[in-house]
């Protein structure tokens, strides 16, 4: 009977990006197990159709805590009942813990395994779920790095980070991809992010549209969630010239192929710009509360930051972030140009899809 393995990474977009390599590297090392991921709903997409994963199993916790608020708790039970019943429906030769949180302690526990691995000392005394601990993990180290000292442990051998994500190639929420019609060289800008501290004003993200499209004639394309649509909006309203808005019109999967065409992108740290990183695409991204040597893109990326004293500081909020505020326009600019050009004269820049039957197809990514 082929070995089972539960590896927990529930969220959030960015750390079950960071995750893949992982997933990667315990394929490798156990070619013939049965690999089953247990995932939020919101990051469940960018798994779907992975040729290294046998199972998906989704925890749909933010629906069931609406439910409970909303005092509508049937289905919400039903769900979570079906879940539970998933899980303990067949012991686990060995479970993973990679979240590090009472959320996911909850599952490691309830699920049946003689093994449980993770980090020692992680929060909320998660760690108390586990049979085996690894050491506690230097907080400096990059999350993609740390998550693969467990595949480490678990026999994987030493070498490249790989991201594999299977991509549409087919319109999927989008009546007619845009990645058929867009013209070079193209730029997406994505401005939202989760924490107000991480934003870049948006009169910054207007010039640099104004200005990138003057001088290199790009085509620009604002991309984020429908959440996103009044803060472009309020972009697009400083702009003097005609960008294309598809926030809230894509799919994760669809974002990613357009990120994979993208000439340069340029994000705030968020769960996109580990996607764009994921697929190669040529990435600037700013930073301000939040350290990118620990959960910045993973490879040869520019990051852009000011460095002042108290950056990184890792609040959401702040009456004066001027970690964001100070970086210039005339900061970013150049980096963009720079990085456009050297896309224009690497036409091989990326490993060429390998495309599959069922109208996707995969990228596959090394980092080192």
């Amino acid at each position: 009977m082929a070995e089972r393995i539960l590896l927990i990474k529930l969220s959030a977009l960015g750390d079950v990006i960071q995750t893949l390599p992982t997933l990667e590297a315990i394929r490798e090392a156990h070619p013939q197990a049965e690999i089953t991921w247990l995932v939020e709903e919101a990051a469940a997409p960018v798994l779907a159709g992975h040729p290294a994963l046998d199972n998906i199993l989704v925890s749909r916790r933010r629906t069931w805590v609406a439910a409970r608020r909303s005092g509508d708790l049937a289905q919400a039970g039903r769900e979570f009942g079906s879940l539970v019943a998933a899980i303990r429906q067949h012991p686990f030769d060995l479970v993973l813990d990679l979240q590090g949180l009472f959320k996911s302690a909850m599952w490691t526990t309830l699920a049946r395994s003689s093994r449980k691995i993770g980090f020692d000392r992680t929060r909320e005394f998660s760690y108390l779920a586990l049979t085996e601990r690894l050491p506690p993990y230097d907080p400096d180290e990059h999350a993609v790095q740390r998550y693969l000292r467990t595949a480490h442990y678990l026999g994987a051998p030493q070498g490249p980070a790989t991201f594999r994500l299977a991509l549409p190639l087919g319109g999927g929420g989008l009546r007619e991809p845009p990645w058929r019609t867009l013209s070079h060289p193209l730029v997406i800008l994505h401005p939202g992010a989760r924490w107000e501290t991480k934003l870049w004003p948006e009169e910054s993200f207007a010039r640099l549209a104004d200005e990138l499209a003057r001088k290199t004639g790009a085509q620009i394309v604002f991309t984020g969630s429908s959440n996103d649509r009044p803060l472009i909006g309020r972009i697009r309203s400083r702009l003097h010239r005609a960008v294309l808005d598809l926030s809230g019109r894509t799919t994760v999967k669809e974002l990613a192929r357009l990120m994979y065409q993208a000439d340069a992108v340029v994000t705030t740290d968020t769960g996109p710009m580990h996607l764009a990183a994921a697929v190669g695409a040529p990435l600037v991204a700013l930073f301000g509360p939040t350290a990118p040597w620990r959960t910045g893109p993973f490879g040869p990326h520019q990051v852009i930051r000011t460095g002042i004293r108290c950056s990184p500081c890792f609040r959401r909020r702040c009456p004066q972030p001027e970690c964001m505020n100070g970086i210039a326009v005339a900061d970013v600019l150049p980096v963009v140009e720079q990085v456009l050009e050297t896309a224009g004269r690497q036409t091989h820049r990326r490993l060429p899809p390998h495309r599959t039957g069922d109208g996707q197809f995969e990228i596959i990514v090394q980092r080192i």
